[in-house]
Order: structure tokens, then C-alpha cells, then sequence
């Protein structure tokens, strides 16, 4: 009896370190599962062929080469994006992910690698043009975004009469074309994209919300990862490439240094 109980303790001591290498992303062997919002333009997004492509897409893919390892994208529920990277089934978040003092008590971040504000698109026609023309109107946004964040923190939030979160910005937008909404409040990254693809049917408005940075998501304890990306995105600016990812979907160099 005393053998055979033995054995049961090796099996039960073999299956838990088998269940601990399946629940994390394994990053160990090599491989790095990535956290994205697949329709997040242009960080992130789904081109007409349905391949994922963006500047994140680009410059992730980039630094994990240096890294030497391989890499997926995983597109999740953004407004579950911690419990995804704390349950172990992705390895980062990486995709227009705003640095913020809440989010930096539930992960690790990077240095900040871009720049970005949360502004106000409305339609090309509108009137509305400065943040207290949206008092009894009602805007739009992503659920659990730093859009939200900023739009609590602004006067202007008690003078609205309504907020309608949605699970991404492309639904937001179409609403707001459909006149569902009178604005929404949007990565500015983002939302110049979408004007710029359709110039006729958006517009900013004058004021921005909130000022703010990119970065990157890693699993709070993951020290190790962090100090090796940190390392990688270091050498992607200093040998050039990320300034040739930039000006290939900005026009420009906007990667921070």
C-alpha cells in the first residue's frame, strides 16, 4: 500500500508540472503568444486578404526575431486583456496598450514607445467642434479603453446625455456614421486612419481629452521577459528598424527613444 501510494504522488506531482507548462503561453521553448484588438487601425487590424498587419504587428514581429524566437497573435477580448496576460494564455499585450497608473498595479510595462492623446471624431459635417459642444450629446467609445479612462476624467463627462461602450472602435465609428451617436472618443493614432481613408466622413474636433503613451504588457514576476524585449526594442531604434516600421504607417518616425 505504502508503494502504490508513492506512485499515486509521482503521478499527481507529474500531472500538476504538466498542467503548469500548458497554462502558461510557453515562453520558455522559444515561442511568444501576443495579446491583440485585430480591429485597432493601424497598430492592429485585418487587411482585405484578412491578414493581420499594423504597426504593432510589424514592429512585434521585429523584436521577437531579435529575441530569437517565434511568435502568434492572439486576438482577444480587450476589455479582458489583464486576465488573459495574468492566466497565462498570452505572454504580452501589444496593441496601442496605454501606459496608466491603474495598469501598472496589474502588469509590467516598458518604456514607452509611442505617443498618443484620446480625441473626439465627429462627422465631416458637423457643428460640433470643442469639448463643451458635446453637453446633451452622446458619444461613443470602447468598453474598458483608455478612452473611457480619459472621458471620466473630463468636466465634460457629467454634461453628457448619454455614453455607449461598444467591444472595438469599428463598431463605434459606424455608429457614429449611422447618427447613432454624435462623437466618439478614439486613440488619435486611430482615428486619423480612419480619416484619412475617409475624409469626407470624419473630422477631429478641435480639443483632445488626454495625453498619453504606448507600451508593452508583460506578466507581473516576468522580469526576465520584460529585461529581453526591453533589450530588443532598444536595438530595433538604434539600428534603425523601428523608424522604418514607423514611416511605413505613419509617414514619420514617432517611435519614442
Amino acid at each position: 500500500m505504502k508503494k502504490q501510494g508513492l506512485w499515486i504522488l509521482l503521478l499527481m506531482a507529474l500531472a500538476v508540472a504538466v498542467l503548469s507548462g500548458c497554462s502558461s503561453s510557453g515562453n520558455k521553448d522559444g515561442k511568444l503568444v501576443i495579446g491583440i484588438d485585430d480591429k485597432f487601425a493601424p497598430m492592429g487590424f485585418r487587411d482585405d486578404d484578412n491578414e493581420l498587419v499594423g504597426f504593432d504587428i510589424d514592429y512585434a514581429r521585429a523584436a521577437v526575431k531579435k529575441m530569437g524566437k517565434e511568435v502568434t497573435f492572439q486576438p482577444i477580448d480587450w476589455s479582458a486583456k489583464e486576465s488573459e496576460l495574468n492566466s497565462g494564455r498570452i505572454d504580452m499585450i501589444w496593441n496601442g496598450y496605454t501606459i496608466t497608473d491603474e495598469r501598472k498595479e496589474k502588469v509590467l510595462f516598458t518604456k514607452p514607445y509611442l505617443e498618443n492623446s484620446q480625441v473626439v471624431v465627429v462627422l465631416a459635417g458637423s457643428s460640433l467642434s470643442a469639448l463643451k459642444d458635446l453637453a446633451g450629446k452622446e458619444v461613443g467609445l470602447q468598453s474598458l479603453s483608455s478612452a473611457a479612462d480619459a472621458l471620466d476624467a473630463s468636466p465634460i463627462k457629467a454634461e453628457l446625455k448619454d455614453v455607449s461602450e461598444y467591444p472595438d472602435n469599428v463598431l463605434a465609428l459606424t455608429d457614429l456614421k449611422s447618427g447613432r451617436v454624435d462623437g466618439v472618443v478614439i486613440d488619435e493614432v486611430v482615428a486619423r486612419y480612419y480619416i484619412a481613408k475617409e475624409p469626407d466622413t470624419y473630422k477631429l474636433m478641435e480639443e483632445s481629452l488626454a495625453p498619453e503613451q504606448y507600451g508593452i504588457g508583460i506578466k507581473k514576476g516576468n522580469d526576465e521577459l520584460l529585461t529581453e524585449l526591453q533589450k530588443a526594442l532598444d536595438e530595433l531604434n538604434s539600428d534603425g528598424t523601428a523608424a522604418e516600421i514607423s514611416t511605413k504607417w505613419f509617414g514619420e518616425n514617432k517611435v519614442l527613444n
